[in-house]
C-alpha cells in the first residue's frame, strides 16, 4: 500500500467547530481536499449561512449546524442529530474560540470566565460528546487548536493564555484516558497567521514602514514571514489521518520556528 493512502480521509466525517470563516474554514477545506465529509457549526445564524455559501463556492458540500459549544445539552442534541444524518464523527477539530486583548488589571472575572468557557470548557464539552461513539467504533481523532500561548505568556491575553495552556493539558489527558480505545487526541499550535483578522497588524504605515507589531513578528520568526492558513493544511490532514495513529498527546506547533528562537541580538 502506498504511504500516501495513509493520509487519505475518504469516507471520514469531520466536524470542525467555528469553521464558517478564518482558520477553521481553511482547515476544513484541507480535510475536504483529502476526502473527508465536512460538518461545521457556528453560534451566529448569519455566519453559518455565509459559511455554507463559502463552502459551496469552494466546491465543498459542507453541512452546517447552529449550536453553542458551551451549552452541553445543545451540543449533545446536535451531535446526536449529526450522527443520525451523517454517521459517527471520525474527526473532531476543536477550533472555535475567542480572544480579548486587555491588561489583566482591566479584565473582569466575568470576562475571564467567558474566555475560559469558550476556549477551554467548550472544547471539553465537544470532546465528551463525540467520545462515546468513537469508543464504540474503535477509532477516532480529536484535534484541539492550541496556540503558542499554550507555552508562552504575553501581556494583554491573560484569559486566552490561561485557556490555551489548559487546552494543551486537556489534550494530554484525553490521550491518557482514551488512547487504549485507539483514539488519538493531538493539538495544532498555529504561529502568527496572515488572515483578514490580522490584516490591520500588517498594514504599511504612512511612511511606508512596517506596522510595529509586524516588525516584531518578522524579527521573532526564523522563517521571516507570517504563516498562511495553507501552512496549517498538512498538519491538520496528518493528525486527522491514519498516518498519525501512533502520535498521541502531542502539540504540533506550526509557527515558522518562533518557539525555538530566542531572537536576534540588538
Amino acid at each position: 500500500m502506498s504511504i500516501l493512502n495513509k493520509f487519505s480521509l475518504n469516507n471520514k466525517i469531520a466536524l470542525v467547530t467555528g469553521a464558517s470563516y478564518g482558520i477553521g474554514f481553511e482547515i476544513a477545506k484541507s480535510l475536504a481536499g483529502a476526502g473527508a465529509k465536512i460538518v461545521f457549526n457556528d453560534v451566529v445564524p448569519e455566519n453559518l449561512q455565509k459559511g455554507l455559501e463559502a463552502y459551496k463556492e469552494a466546491g465543498i458540500d459542507a453541512h452546517g449546524y447552529l449550536f453553542d459549544i458551551t451549552d452541553e445539552a445543545a451540543v449533545e442534541k446536535s451531535i446526536a442529530q449529526i450522527e443520525k444524518e451523517h454517521g459517527v464523527i471520525d474527526i473532531l477539530v476543536n477550533n472555535a474560540g475567542i480572544i480579548q486583548r486587555k491588561s489583566m488589571l482591566e479584565t473582569s472575572a466575568a470576562d475571564y470566565r467567558k474566555i475560559i468557557d469558550i476556549d477551554l470548557t467548550g472544547q471539553f464539552i465537544m470532546a465528551k460528546a463525540v467520545l462515546p461513539s468513537m469508543i464504540k467504533k474503535g477509532s477516532g481523532k480529536i484535534i484541539n487548536i492550541c496556540s503558542m500561548m499554550s507555552e508562552l505568556g504575553r501581556e494583554t491575553v491573560v484569559g486566552y493564555a490561561s485557556a490555551k495552556g489548559g487546552l494543551k493539558m486537556l489534550t494530554k489527558n484525553i490521550c491518557s484516558e482514551f488512547g487504549h480505545a485507539n483514539i488519538q487526541c493531538n493539538g495544532i499550535g498555529p504561529g502568527y497567521i496572515a488572515t483578514p483578522q490580522t490584516a490591520p497588524l500588517r498594514e504599511k504605515q504612512a511612511d511606508g514602514s512596517r506596522h510595529p507589531f509586524d516588525q516584531f513578528i518578522i524579527a521573532k520568526t526564523p522563517a521571516g514571514r507570517w504563516g498562511t492558513p495553507d501552512d496549517l493544511a498538512g498538519a491538520a490532514v496528518f493528525l486527522a489521518s491514519e498516518a498519525s495513529n501512533f502520535v498521541n498527546g502531542h502539540i504540533l506547533y506550526v509557527d515558522g520556528g518562533i518557539l525555538a528562537y530566542i531572537g536576534k541580538q540588538p
